[in-house]
């Protein structure tokens, strides 16, 4: 790497700290606004439809994960081809690739489809066998959402072309509007046109039409950039092999989040009894919390990927290690402040989302153990990602596939039958407490300047 070309990167040359703040904070407020319209859309829900409402919407959780999966399964493979089609200047190559992930993304939407529509209803009746309007209001709420999954999965394709041809700035910007619009579409819909739970996914979708026709309006108008017209000149078919295995790593890990969700869910089912109903709207409004708090935890990470890769192919392995020990630092004290004040304001957090005492209660009995180690995770995921930047495959799979695949899932199990109900959440720390233990052992590697 030549002195010339390390001046001219700004990766390789600003400050540490000034060069994480400059990436990490913009790409946070992004993410966050996805968190956002969640509890926002939760609060919409509680307040205005009613906690079962909320225990139909913990039912469809897993579903919903399966769907963000799908979408990472095949825009991350696509991303992967196109980027280094792109980088070659074969733009015929990464077109080909655009109109083929477009292909893979109706068929997936077909089997997707047809599949909810032959076990869906019955799958959620077995969840809440005893509560047959929550199980339909959960029903409701999905079909409308597998429906629309080829305007979902169509739409990530879109934005993630625009972020391979380096318009990543321009997607930012339509989603923050996006959101903004789903926000109020959900508000209008759930109580001016007193549609309910159904109100909130008929608003999710028609924010997915207004953003996939944006994309494809700036597409069409643009001057630069991969033409619309390429989609028309491509087969939509073959190819999807590479492209599935490409974008495999990224949907295991969404799909390990729904193989959680769906634990717990089955074990709330034969250890609650009584209280199923009250604990699964809780765990509807956990998961809301956490994956908002999950957002900035993962914008430090990628930006810090980001500025180590940079430093890691030049050689500069001392900066490579003191962006991942600002990082780790950031996250932990993040993570940190979200447990201090989830678990300070106890049951008020519950009813945030619903003035239900007895569901602020359940939020709070979750939150309590659940925050045990969380202040841990936020580093373990930073480091995940710098042993992927650093080339270390095997170690970010160890730091971010054990927890969700095997981990939580049969801990949260044991802890059910051991310890009824109440123990499920002591899965949690559990879990986070195995992860550190792994990420120290990892560590080594770091020190010996891996």
């Amino acid at each position: 790497m030549s002195k010339g070309h390390a001046a001219n990167n700004a990766f390789l040359s600003a400050p540490v700290g000034r060069l994480f703040m400059s990436n990490a904070l913009p790409m946070t407020v992004v993410l966050s606004m996805g968190g956002i319209l969640s509890v926002v859309d939760g609060v919409f829900v509680g307040h205005f439809v009613g906690a079962e409402a909320l225990a139909a919407v913990s039912l469809g959780f897993p579903v919903v994960m399966i769907l963000t999966a799908l979408s990472t399964l095949i825009g991350g493979g696509m991303s992967s081809l196109m980027a280094r089609q792109l980088g070659a200047g074969d733009r015929e190559a990464a077109g080909a690739s655009f109109a083929r992930a477009h292909g893979l993304a109706l068929v997936l939407s077909g089997l997707g489809i047809g599949l909810f529509l032959m076990g869906g209803r019955a799958m959620l009746g077995a969840l809440a066998p005893e509560d047959g309007p929550v199980a339909a209001m959960a029903y409701g709420y999905l079909l409308i959402l597998i429906l629309a999954m080829p305007v979902q999965l169509i739409l990530g394709l879109h934005a993630d072309a625009f972020r391979n041809e380096g318009r990543a700035g321009l997607v930012a910007l339509l989603s923050f509007f996006v959101n903004l619009a789903n926000m109020a579409g959900n508000y209008a819909l759930i109580v001016w046109c007193d549609l309910g739970l159904a109100g909130s996914a008929l608003g999710t979708v028609l924010a997915q039409v207004l953003g996939l026709g944006l994309l494809i309006l700036v597409r069409a108008r643009a001057g630069q950039g991969l033409p619309l017209a390429m989609l028309w000149r491509h087969r939509w078919t073959g190819g999807w092999g590479p492209m599935l295995l490409l974008g495999a790593p990224l949907c295991l890990g969404f799909i390990g989040i729904a193989v959680v969700a769906m634990a717990v869910i089955v074990t709330l089912r034969m250890v609650a009894g009584a209280d199923y109903g009250v604990l699964v709207a809780g765990y509807g409004v956990v998961t809301r919390l956490l994956g908002f708090a999950f957002l900035p935890q993962m914008a430090m990470a990628l930006a810090m990927q980001s500025i180590v890769g940079n430093n890691h192919g030049a050689g500069l392995q001392d900066r490579a290690v003191a962006v991942l020990r600002l990082a780790m630092v950031c996250a932990f004290v993040w993570c940190l402040m979200v447990a201090v004040v989830l678990v300070g304001l106890g049951p008020r957090v519950g009813t945030i989302f619903a003035n239900d005492a007895a569901l602020g209660e359940a939020v709070s009995g979750m939150l309590r153990p659940m925050m045990g180690l969380y202040a841990f995770s936020g580093p373990v995921l930073v480091l995940a990602l710098y042993f992927q930047a650093v080339g270390r495959p095997a170690a970010t799979a160890l730091l971010t596939l054990v927890k969700p695949w095997l981990l939580t899932p049969i801990l949260v199990l044991l802890a059910g039958f051991l310890w009824g109900a109440g123990g499920i959440w002591w899965a949690y720390p559990l879990a986070d407490g195995g992860m550190v233990m792994a990420a120290l052992w990892l560590l080594r590697w770091v020190r010996k300047g891996a």
